[in-house]
C-alpha cells in the first residue's frame, strides 16, 4: 500500500509504555508540539502536550480524555487558528500541521476527480493533516475535515510498535484498491 511515510526512515524500535489508559510508544521526552509559524494565535484552551499525545496514540477516540481536546485542535484548525504547543520540548518529538492539497497532498483513497470540457479537477475528502514524529522519524498523520471526520495513517514503524491501532486508513485503502484498473500497479511491458 503506498503510504506517505515510505519515503523516511522507519522508527527504532522501543518499549511501549501506560499512558493516558493505552499503550504508546516510548513518549518519556514526547512533550513537544511544534508550530505552524502562523501568526494567527493558537488556541489556549487546549493543552498541546496532551494533543500531541493523543494524536500519537493508537485510537484518539477511544480514550476519553483525548475526545474532547482532540476536537477543539480540529475546530480550531478549521477557524485558521495555529496549532497547540507544548512547552515540555522532546528532541525529535513534535506535531505540525498542513493543509490537504488533492492529487499531491492527500491519501489516494480519499482524492475525487471531475472531468469536464476544460480538464480535471481534484477534491480532498480531508482539509488538513496533523503529523507526529517520534525520535525525528514520522509516526503518524491524523487527516481531518471540517465536518470533524478524521482518519490515522500510520507510519510502518508504528504500527510495529503499537500491535493495535484504529486502522480504518488501511480498511478504506484496501477498499479503493480494487477499483483501479490492473494496468494501474503493472505498467511493465
Amino acid at each position: 500500500m503506498p503510504s506517505l511515510f515510505n519515503q523516511t526512515p522507519s522508527l527504532t524500535p522501543t518499549q511501549p509504555r501506560h499512558l493516558l489508559g493505552f499503550k504508546a510508544p516510548s513518549i518519556g521526552a514526547l512533550v513537544c508540539v511544534a508550530t505552524l509559524g502562523s501568526a494567527v494565535p493558537a488556541a489556549h484552551a487546549v493543552d498541546g502536550c496532551l494533543v500531541l499525545l493523543c494524536f500519537a496514540a493508537p485510537s484518539w477516540r477511544a480514550i476519553p480524555q483525548c475526545v474532547p481536546p482532540i476536537r477543539q485542535v480540529l475546530r480550531d484548525l478549521a477557524r485558521g487558528r495555529a496549532f497547540p504547543t507544548c512547552g515540555m520540548a522532546g528532541a525529535g518529538n513534535s506535531a505540525s500541521h498542513a493543509w490537504a492539497s488533492a492529487p499531491a497532498y492527500c491519501p489516494p483513497q480519499y482524492t475525487q476527480s471531475f472531468s469536464d470540457e476544460t480538464g480535471t479537477y481534484y477534491t480532498c475528502d480531508f482539509n488538513g493533516a496533523v503529523s507526529v514524529n517520534i525520535n525525528g522519524a514520522p509516526f503518524a498523520r491524523t487527516w481531518w475535515n471540517m465536518g470533524g471526520d478524521s482518519v490515522t495513517d500510520f507510519s510502518p514503524g508504528a504500527k510495529a510498535q503499537l500491535g493495535q491501532w484504529d486502522n480504518r486508513f488501511d480498511r478504506d485503502f484496501a477498499r479503493w484498491q480494487p477499483t483501479l484498473p490492473p494496468f494501474f500497479f503493472n505498467n511493465a511491458p
